[in-house]
This record gives structure tokens, sequence and C-alpha cells, in this order.
């Protein structure tokens, strides 16, 4: 169980970081208002998704179901 806790005194790099979230993916979401006297001109909603293209693979053949890696060329 020790060894999925993060070490809080480590130093963690850039490359670690990207690591993880390549590995793990991540979402962003958020929302842009453009507003001129409380009138709402311009409104963005935004969703990242940012993972790599093994992992959003082994995710889609979990959701279908299949064990299999699919090889698109």
């Amino acid at each position: 169980m020790q060894e999925n806790v993060i070490d809080q005194s480590r130093d963690v790099t850039i490359l670690e970081i990207l690591d993880r979230v390549l590995n793990k993916g991540i979402v962003l979401s958020g929302d842009l208002v453009v507003s001129v006297a409380d009138i709402d001109l311009v409104y963005v909603g935004v969703r990242l998704l940012l993972s790599s293209v093994e992992t959003m693979e082994q995710m889609r053949n979990k959701q279908m179901g299949t064990g299999t890696d699919i090889n698109i060329k």
C-alpha cells in the first residue's frame, strides 16, 4: 500500500508529470464569458482531453468489452 503514496519531499520533474498525464489521461473544462455592461456578448465552453493514443485505445477497448488491441493503419 505504501508504494502508491507519493513522497511529498521529492522533487517532481515536468517529464514525470507529463508521463503520468499521458498514461492516465486528464480532462480540463472551463468557461469564458466576455461581457460589457453586464451583458454577455461571447460565451465559450471548453473541454480538453489530453491522453496518449495508446491510453485512448485501451479505454475504448474496455468500453466495447473487447480485450484485444485494434491496430488502425
